[in-house]
């Protein structure tokens, strides 16, 4: 049996790149919030409540892959590396709830538009668009993690949602149409709940070791079926360690034997086309072999 331990760490540049997305954002949210309460925009809000929970996920994030980078003990193993996986899941549901919220107090303010000054909405926003912009371009290298991802995405979305809020304060200032300003809080929330929807819904099959969703072990097994001298594919399985590391496992009957060179070749095809990094290879060199310690 032979198994392969390389891994592919987050880089550690991506450390400066949470702090500073985590100091500007939350610098923001304060400054929206406290222009939403004073002129009383159910659309500031909104957008303050989105850049929260954003702060919050990259909190989460960071300490994840913190922890990811600890060493496997007696104990855990695997090491804590599926705390990226947790704190993705617990980045949805966080996000679900801030959507509610934002989602309540939309439908409150829609049935009685107060009068908000768009002036101020508009600078609030412009001043958001620009942080958030920032941000994501500080993730931009890290799309292969699901919690950098995450980060990116969440940034990139709250850009074009605080787009869409500025261009609603130039409509309220030359119109007057305050019914504008639930009506953005509305659209914000569907906004919230179609990414956090997305967020959850990877994490949970990651969580309950589906195959990663990039990964088709159809042809995997098919690769493996066509090297030279394997007659069959047995107990093939793929499982994500966290959210940068995928793991797999797998019987080989090869009649001839395997020599160590060639199942250091099949590992590095492995990790090169499926980006599978830690695999384990049983190689067994007739079926029976597989029987006899099934019964064992």
């Amino acid at each position: 049996m032979a198994h392969d331990h390389s891994h592919s760490h987050t880089p550690k540049s991506f450390g400066k790149a949470f702090a500073i997305g985590i100091i500007l954002n939350s610098a923001y949210v304060a400054i929206e919030a406290f222009y939403g309460i004073l002129i009383n925009s159910s659309a500031l809000l909104a957008d303050a409540g989105h850049n929260a929970s954003d702060v919050f996920s990259l909190i989460l994030a960071w300490a994840a892959i913190w922890i990811c980078e600890k060493k496997p003990s007696g104990k855990y193993t695997y090491g804590l590396r599926k705390t990226t996986i947790l704190a993705s899941m617990f980045n949805g549901l966080l996000i679900i709830g801030a959507a509610v919220f934002i989602l309540y107090d939309a439908v409150q303010k829609f049935q009685s538009p107060v009068e908000v000054p768009g002036n101020t909405i508009m600078i609030v926003a412009a001043i958001g668009i620009v942080i958030n912009t920032a941000t994501a371009l500080l993730f931009m290298k890290g799309q292969n993690d699901l919690n950098i991802k995450g980060a990116f995405l969440h940034m990139a979305a709250d850009a074009a949602v605080t787009l869409g809020v500025l261009i609603g304060g130039l409509v309220m200032k030359f119109t007057g149409a305050y019914w504008v300003d639930p009506t953005l809080s509305i659209l914000i929330v569907l906004v919230i709940l179609y990414g956090a929807w997305n967020l959850l819904s990877d994490s949970i099959k990651l969580a309950v070791d589906a195959v990663p969703g990039d990964i088709d072990i159809d042809k995997v097994q098919e690769m493996l079926s066509r090297l030279e001298g394997v007659e069959e594919v047995h107990d093939l399985h793929i499982w994500a360690m966290s959210t940068t590391e995928t793991a797999l496992t797998a019987h080989l009957v090869i009649p001839g034997g395997c020599e160590d060179q060639d199942i250091f070749k099949i590992r590095e095809m492995l990790k090169d086309k499926f980006g599978i990094d830690h695999s384990t290879l049983q190689i067994e060199k007739t079926f029976e072999d597989h029987e006899y310690r099934e019964k064992i």
